[in-house]
């Protein structure tokens, strides 16, 4: 398998609970090293321009407002097959459907605060890195 790099949000929900550690942890356990990560704290209009993909769905307002809610931890994670491996760590959207150990099974709140964002796809996964990252920065 190919190494890749996947971009990681650790959003509001979890920031605010201080569970950064203990998510990267989980990331790091299975493989994956982080090679670029900073708290930022996003505007209505970023949040709006990073999840206009979602701009025609009902949830699109309302993501956008708690994502700018409060700072979130974007970061850029590499590792063999780090698409597929972060999704799986992650766990389902809905952490009732979550296996458990995942991040969502242990931290999330409820299917909008789900405590993480991951790429679904190469093509995404380079797209969302350039939004939050330079070359410069990502330092693997």
């Amino acid at each position: 398998m190919a190494i890749e790099r996947t971009l990681s949000i650790i959003k509001p929900d979890a920031t605010n609970r201080n569970l950064t550690g203990k998510i990267n942890a989980k990331f790091e356990d299975a493989g994956l090293r982080i090679v670029a990560q900073k708290r930022i704290k996003l505007s209505m209009e970023q949040a709006g321009k990073f999840y206009e993909v979602h701009a025609a769905r009902p949830f699109y307002g309302e993501l956008c407002e708690f994502m700018a809610s409060a700072p979130v931890v974007v970061q850029v994670l590499e590792g063999e097959g780090a698409i597929a491996k972060n999704r799986e760590v992650m766990g389902a959207t809905n952490p009732k459907d979550a296996a458990a150990g995942t991040i969502r099974a242990e931290f999330a709140l409820s299917v909008g605060e789900n405590s993480v964002h991951g790429s679904d796809a190469p093509e995404t996964a380079a797209q969302e890195i350039a939004f939050f990252f330079s070359g410069l920065e990502l330092v693997g």
